[in-house]
């Protein structure tokens, strides 16, 4: 099965673009919401995760804080 991948960026986030180059290195698909562009998907990304940075990946529901590549491998990949 493969993984739901979503990225929650905003415009100028040099953290965002190293899980976007991470994801497609990897082709690992992924959806990415701008939140410069959605606020209200920004405002319900602070309901879910309680916090207010990007980025955010959530991998299946589980989300993600930062660049934490080992993290989405091992959501991507469980053993």
């Amino acid at each position: 099965m493969e993984p739901n991948v979503i990225i929650y960026t905003n415009t100028l986030c040099p953290v965002c673009a190293m899980v976007r180059n991470f994801l497609d290195d990897h082709d690992i698909p992924y959806s990415e919401v701008n939140v410069d562009l959605h606020p209200i998907e920004m405002l319900k990304l602070i309901g879910k995760t309680r916090r207010l940075t990007v980025p955010q990946t959530s991998v299946n529901g589980t989300f993600i804080s930062g660049f934490d590549p080992v993290g989405i491998l091992k959501l991507i990949h469980p053993t």
